[in-house]
Parts: structure tokens; C-alpha cells; sequence
């Protein structure tokens, strides 16, 4: 090939690899165990998503968020997760192709912020996952690598107390995890066919702000929840700990209690305000009717074992 062919193809490349675009998104999540007690937690993937654009750029420096509808909201998360994906995977992607070096990030999302329905991990999830897809590198990580990573990105910017990897893993993977947060290790993990009703508050409950002392003292209950869990009793296991960390976490346990006379699986989410039951639609429906009479919004989905993915 001549000089001046070389010359055309490197700077077709530059143009072509001068702005690169991904998209992924990343599911809800409702909680089986609680971490805050003992460090090991659980959480199941629902049918409710949030969905993340990267475009990324070899002429830009740095990284900027944008969350859709929230002009004030934090995007420390969302940006420090592009940058954690760009220092691993955005070295030169060509011969004579500059390295990437910045981009941008929007999230759009059917998930209320700060509700206990793991929006956060959610978000952290379709961001580390499209902005793979911009470098056209999914296959370059495994997908409990890239929850971990944006675990270690929350962690990071101080939106997690207990790491999160329950609720990363269960909107990652799909279906319901088990995990250990304080070494990041996945204990299990099932496909499991629910249909789930929600009920979120209208105020909101930051998991970093949340009273880890007095969650510590119910830790004999949470050990009990886990072992429900892990022996595939999900839904008594998410009734324990709804009873147990409503009490932890000053949140009435009535919703629970108007919840059991239908359903056997129940809790708070998170660290609340939501809440949310599981098992057969008719069931769900007559939970939802007495939900229906306090102040916030309800609504039925369903579970998902898909995960994390592309779009």
C-alpha cells in the first residue's frame, strides 16, 4: 500500500473512531436480605428499567452526566463509572487511533430515585455495560466483573454503605443473588417466575444516610433470612427481613402485615420507602387494593432473568 493510502486509512479511522456510541439498560431491584446487618445480602431483578447513553470521544477531556429529568441530581456515579471502563478498555483502538478520552452519559429511567429499588446500582449497571458497547469490548469483561465495577465506582463516590453487590448482581444477572459484599463473592444465584406488586412512598431514603448500628443489633435475624435464602426459601426469607429491618429502620410494619393475609413474600426494599410483594397476580391484586389507600403509587410487574443488557 502507498504512503498516501496508508494516510487515507488512518485518518478514515480517526473520523470513524472520533465518537463512539453504546447503549444498555439495567433493571430494578427488590430486596430478599438486607446487608446492613451482616454484610451478606440478596435481591431479585424486576421488570422495571434504567437505561443508559454513552457516547465517547478521542477528543474530549473528561466526562460529563446528565440524568433525564433531574437537572440537579448527582452524576458522580454514572461518570465515574465511564471513567473506570475508559481506563481498563479505551487505549487506542486502531493503529494511529488516539487513546478515548472522555465522553458523555445520560440515564433515563422508570425507577424512582432513592426509593430502595436500587436505581443506583441500576444505573451503575447500563452505564459500565454501554459504555463497553461504545468500545465494542462486552466480551472483554464478565458480568459479575462489571457489577463489581460499578460497585467499586459507588463505593467510590459514597453512594453505598454495605457495597451493593447483592442489588448490582440481581439487576446484572437476572433472576435472585445471594452474596457476600464485603468480598464481592456471589453465593448463589436462581431464575425464579414471580409476579411482583410495588408500592413506593412519595418521600425518599438514601441508603448512605441509613443507622448501620441499628441494623447491626437485628444481625441473629438476618443470619436466619440468609439461611432461608440460600436453601431457596426466598419468599419467608424476604418476609423476616421486612418485619426485622422495618423495625431496624423506623418504617411502620403495617404494609407487611396488610400484605401476609395474601401473599408470603414481603418487604421493605432496601432501605425503603418502598415495598414490595411477591407471588400470584389475584394475590398481588388484593395486596394492591389495600396498598392503594396510603399516599404514593403502586404498580404490578413481574421479575427478570435477563439482566444487565444492550439496546
Amino acid at each position: 500500500m502507498t504512503a498516501t493510502g496508508v494516510s487515507q486509512l488512518v485518518n478514515r479511522s480517526v473520523w470513524e473512531y472520533t465518537s463512539m456510541e453504546g447503549k444498555a439498560a439495567a433493571p430494578a431491584a427488590g430486596t430478599v436480605l438486607n446487608a446492613l446487618a451482616t454484610g451478606r445480602g440478596a435481591a431479585f431483578a424486576i421488570d422495571e428499567y434504567t437505561t443508559a447513553t454513552v457516547t465517547l470521544s478521542t477528543e474530549t477531556d473528561g466526562v460529563t452526566g446528565e440524568v433525564d429529568g433531574a437537572p440537579d441530581a448527582d452524576t458522580r456515579l454514572i461518570e465515574r463509572c465511564v471513567e473506570y471502563v475508559i481506563d481498563a478498555h479505551g487505549g487506542p483502538q486502531n493503529v494511529g487511533v488516539p487513546a478515548v478520552s472522555g465522553g458523555t452519559v445520560r440515564t433515563e429511567s422508570e425507577v424512582p430515585m432513592a426509593s430502595g429499588l436500587k436505581s443506583s446500582s441500576a444505573a451503575a449497571n447500563a452505564t459500565v455495560m454501554a459504555t463497553l458497547d461504545a468500545l465494542d469490548a462486552t466480551e472483554r469483561m464478565s458480568r459479575e466483573d462489571m457489577a463489581r465495577l460499578g460497585v467499586m465506582a459507588a463505593r467510590d463516590v459514597g453512594v453505598t454503605v454495605t457495597g451493593a453487590f447483592d442489588d448490582a448482581s440481581a439487576s446484572m444477572l437476572g433472576g435472585v443473588t445471594v452474596t457476600d459484599n464485603e468480598d464481592d463473592a456471589l453465593l448463589a444465584r436462581e431464575e425464579i417466575d414471580w409476579d411482583v406488586l410495588v408500592w413506593t412512598p412519595p418521600e425518599q431514603s438514601f441508603s448512605a444516610d441509613a443507622d448501620v448500628e441499628r441494623c447491626r443489633q437485628i444481625a441473629p435475624m438476618a443470619r436466619l433470612v440468609e439461611d432461608l435464602a440460600l436453601d431457596g426459601d426466598y419468599q419467608r426469607a424476604m418476609t423476616v427481613n421486612g418485619l426485622a429491618f422495618s423495625a431496624a429502620l423506623d418504617f411502620e410494619t403495617d404494609p407487611v402485615l396488610d400484605a401476609l393475609q395474601h401473599v408470603e413474600g414481603v418487604s421493605l426494599s432496601g432501605t425503603g420507602p418502598s415495598f414490595t410483594a411477591v407471588g400470584e397476580r389475584a394475590a398481588l391484586e388484593a395486596v394492591q387494593d389495600a396498598w392503594d389507600k396510603r399516599p404514593g403509587a403502586t404498580w404490578l410487574t413481574t421479575t427478570q432473568t435477563e439482566g444487565t443488557h444492550t439496546v
